[in-house]
């Protein structure tokens, strides 16, 4: 497993709610949140075979982007 981090424009609790049939269905994503306190709007992924570009491909299908940030 590993964790995935991504800057978003999901900045509301309408917007988690549209992307969260899509997040919850993606194979290989065992755990996500978005942090929309956050300035960057964080979506964090846990993964379980799920790729970057899975996800990024899953968001953009729901109307937001989503961009890959190196996790410390």
């Amino acid at each position: 497993m590993k964790t995935l981090k991504f800057k978003t424009n999901i900045n509301c609790g309408g917007c988690v709610s549209k992307v969260t049939p899509f997040l919850n269905k993606q194979e290989g994503i065992d755990k996500w949140e978005v942090d929309t306190d956050n300035p960057d709007k964080i979506l964090t992924v846990v993964s379980n075979g799920a790729s970057e570009e899975d996800i990024k491909t899953t968001l953009q299908k729901t109307g937001f982007e989503a961009e890959s940030v190196s996790s410390n």
